[in-house]
């Protein structure tokens, strides 16, 4: 028997009737008639050599070769629809589709948004706050950023500097709490969206790192780190600061770091996006931009003495 594939427009329709159960719904999503599928769906089984239905009074189910078949068949038309969406998108330069996870969103591009829709007023730039995992070939999505360790492979990657943390308060809490035996008086605020890493970057390491055995447990906890930078912008406590997300507040004198050691651990935000759109002129663009947005706050981290958390006994 030839591996030759039957047409393309028998194959869509029984993929269709296939994941509707109906040739009458699938006849309908395909805008033809249950006549015309249905000889679509003959020609296929006349080509395969045997059924791929069963018909019923008043339904349909597959066969042992159409249960064989049906999986493939839906993957392959994804794929090609993604592949489609894809091909379109790269004809799009006026448009760019970012995610990132809602923390990064809120804390570093929101704030910054007018400046690249000052610089790129040709360019209509759409956020997507989220952490779900994206597939930059089948989503609608053009750059992803995401925080963790990778690889990322089969995409464009380009990490962006490295992530600390260390305590970062209002400038009236600094004084209310200027050394580090004072700050274990202090109210923490924990940042658990950080507890995925191993090891973690926690109040127990960086006082372990100023040579404090402390491990404190009391405290507000937050499990989305631009809700614990919030509390800590009110005043309601001491939080350990993620260097993207706090940098523009330490910039600006929002937030202080009266503290000058900071824990690394090897995770780190990179920018994403599909191998050779790196090219695109909106790609190139956005960036060029966030790189030039990361130089201008550099200086918060001069000065900086950083410990990887990973030498800690």
């Amino acid at each position: 028997m030839s591996d030759r594939l039957p047409p393309l427009t028998a194959l869509r329709a029984f993929e269709a009737a296939a994941r509707h159960m109906s040739f009458a719904r699938a006849a309908q999503e395909l805008n033809v008639t249950p006549a015309a599928l249905s000889f679509q769906i003959k020609s296929l089984e006349e080509h395969l050599g045997a059924p791929v239905f069963r018909r019923l009074n008043r339904a349909v189910e597959l066969t042992a070769a159409g249960i064989a078949l049906a999986p493939g068949a839906s993957d392959g038309f994804q794929a090609l629809t993604a592949a489609w969406r894809a091909a379109i998108r790269l004809q799009d330069d006026g448009a760019l589709t970012v995610t990132a996870g809602p923390a990064f969103t809120a804390k570093w591009l929101a704030p910054r948004f007018y400046e690249f829709a000052r610089a790129h007023p040709e360019i209509d730039l759409r956020f997507s706050a989220s952490l779900r995992r994206v597939d930059l070939m089948r989503d609608d999505v053009d750059v992803a950023i995401r925080f963790g360790y990778g690889p990322y492979p089969d995409v464009y990657s380009m990490p962006l500097p490295v992530e600390w943390v260390m305590p970062v308060m209002t400038p009236d809490m600094a004084r209310q709490y200027p050394t580090v035996a004072a700050l274990k008086g202090a109210p923490l605020i924990h940042d658990d969206s950080l507890n995925f890493m191993s090891p973690l970057l926690d109040w127990a390491a960086w006082f372990q790192m100023m040579g404090e055995d402390f491990a404190p447990t009391h405290g507000a906890r937050f499990s989305n780190a631009d809700h614990a930078v919030d509390a800590a912008l009110a005043g309601a406590g001491v939080v350990l600061g993620r260097r993207a997300l706090v940098v523009k507040d330490l910039d600006e004198g929002r937030l202080v770091a009266p503290f000058r050691t900071a824990l690394t651990g090897k995770a780190r935000f990179s920018f994403l996006c599909q191998k050779g759109a790196e090219r695109r002129p909106q790609i190139i663009a956005f960036r060029d931009w966030i790189l030039a947005e990361i130089e201008k706050t550099a200086p918060v981290s001069e000065g900086l003495t950083i410990i990887p958390v990973e030498t800690l006994a």
